[in-house]
């Protein structure tokens, strides 16, 4: 694999990357070629522009996916403006919010969305456009050509999900971004003839990404707002994909369903993120999509990706999250907060280019995470330190042990919750599951196993497997059953919501 172009440039010059009349978009509204593609980011950002809005100033959109919400990350960098993603899932308290936190100045959505919001929602200087009013936005005749800001300029705000408290807003640069995409281009070896069918919400790091890299490639973006698993596999069909992304809760929906050979064969390519696979899940990929490489991978939205593994290496290290994605530093940290040579466990760190800004207007949280990288580190300066800890084996392939602030303590003893989940998962006998810790006056913690049954509860035949597979102490104390696991507006599945629901 040649080394990708370590040199940022402004995001919206991704619209130069494919040939002019090569496919870049395709939507309900149509397809764009990437001639059409420039076209019609320059004339949104003029739009923007003629909003009376100043450089930096920021502009929300809270959409499902459409044209209008794929042009506007680049549209909004053209104009010297940062874009505000909402998830359309959320609700108003969590858009109020937002709104109010990142100050924009500006908020596209429809009239429909816009009815939920009590009018102390949207901030007085926060100027609401409803699809009528926002058509007109692409049809104006004026257009901005390329930008020259500044790569470290901010260009957007992505704001978590809020399930562990209020939402708050990642700042990501122009650099960020452009390096993010092409990064990730190189390393899942995109190439101008992939179709990437872009499923997850473009709010979250990993769903925007999908239309990014896609681009860093000269190849086409399919947006896709989807019901169920059948409408994912129409749209394959229909647009030939070659490329999808997912997370483990989709992939399981994925793997349950029927697909015809035609679809099926099509993918060439299959990337993971949010959570680990089982083998289970693995295997079963593997039968229904016999030609596409899969690629698992591990990041976070303060520094976008870390790791990824090579899809050759899946079969025997399934549970590896791999190694550097390319312009990522990756180090573990000791309990001296120095970085350990070599093999050994401890906190992943994460440092270079692909680093966030911090938190939007919050310096204390953003001296929390963002702290100076561990002395030896090749770039220095900056680094996520992400509470994840990680564990590094001889050949240098790293694995994902679990949270430091998600460990269950019970009777001394430090748990992994990813430890039980996947050997109740191994059983057979569950397809999803969450280990949680409840508090106990006698061990700490005991451990509460919330699952979905693969066909029926069984739940004697699932303690016998998991007393053959885990020491006494990581035993559950309770299994809850559920018909299904709640998520998480990024389609994860829901550690806090379950939790909640245990304590209450």
């Amino acid at each position: 694999m040649q080394a990708p172009d370590p040199t940022p440039r402004p995001l919206d010059h991704l619209t130069l990357r494919g040939s002019a009349d090569a496919p870049a978009l395709h939507t309900r509204e149509g397809t764009l070629s990437y001639s059409g593609l420039e076209q019609a980011v320059g004339t949104l950002a003029a739009a923007l522009k003629a909003q009376g809005l100043d450089a930096g100033d920021r502009v929300a959109s809270w959409l499902p996916k459409s044209r209008m919400t794929s042009l506007l990350p680049l549209a909004a960098a053209r104009a010297g403006l940062v874009h505000v993603p909402i998830n359309p899932l959320l609700k108003r308290m969590q858009v109020g919010h937002i709104l109010a936190d990142s100050g924009a100045r500006l908020l596209i959505t429809g009239r429909a969305r816009l009815a939920t919001l009590e009018p102390d929602d949207v901030p007085s200087a926060c100027r609401p456009l409803d699809e009528e009013e926002s058509a007109t936005l692409s049809s104006g005749d004026e257009a901005l050509g390329p930008s020259s800001v500044a790569p470290d300029a901010l260009a957007a705000l992505l704001y978590t999900s809020g399930s562990t408290g209020r939402p708050k807003g990642v700042m990501l640069s122009h650099a960020n971004l452009w390096l993010g995409a092409v990064s990730v281009a190189s390393y899942l070896r995109l190439s101008a003839e992939d179709r990437v069918l872009a499923v997850l919400p473009f709010s979250f790091d990993y769903g925007q990404n999908q239309l990014l890299s896609a681009w860093a490639a000269g190849g086409a973006a399919v947006p896709l707002e989807y019901l169920t698993a059948r409408d994912v596999i129409r749209a394959i069909e229909a647009y030939d994909i070659s490329t999808l992304a997912g997370v483990p809760p989709l992939w399981v929906q994925l793997i349950e369903a029927v697909w015809p050979p035609a679809a099926a064969l099509s993918l060439r390519r299959l990337t993971n993120s949010g959570g680990k696979l089982p083998p289970s899940v693995i295997r079963r990929m593997r039968e229904l999509f016999p030609v596409a490489d899969i690629y698992s991978m591990y990041g976070l939205t303060e520094a976008f990706r870390s790791t990824y593994l090579e899809p050759e290496l899946l079969d025997s290290h399934p549970e590896s999250m791999g190694r550097a994605i390319p312009f990522a530093e990756i180090m573990i940290a000791g309990a001296d907060g120095r970085a350990i040579e070599g093999a050994g466990e401890g906190e992943l760190v994460h440092a270079g280019p692909l680093v966030a800004q911090g938190y939007w207007q919050d310096p204390a949280r953003t001296a929390e995470r963002f702290k100076p990288a561990p002395a030896g580190s090749a770039h220095g300066g900056l680094a996520v330190w992400s509470g994840d800890r990680v564990r590094r084996d001889e050949a240098g392939l790293l694995y994902f042990v679990g949270r430091e602030d998600g460990m269950i303590k019970t009777a001394g003893n430090r748990v992994s919750p990813t430890e039980v989940e996947e050997a109740a998962i191994a059983s057979g006998i569950v397809q999803e599951a969450v280990a949680l810790g409840y508090p106990d006056a006698r061990l700490g913690e005991t451990i509460v196993l919330v699952a979905r049954p693969a066909a029926r509860e069984r739940e004697e035949e699932l303690r016998t497997f998991l007393k053959r597979q885990l020491p006494n102490f990581m035993q559950p104390a309770h299994i809850v059953w559920r018909d299904a696991l709640p998520r998480s507006p990024n389609g994860k599945l829901d550690r806090v919501e379950l939790k909640n629901e245990l304590m209450a």
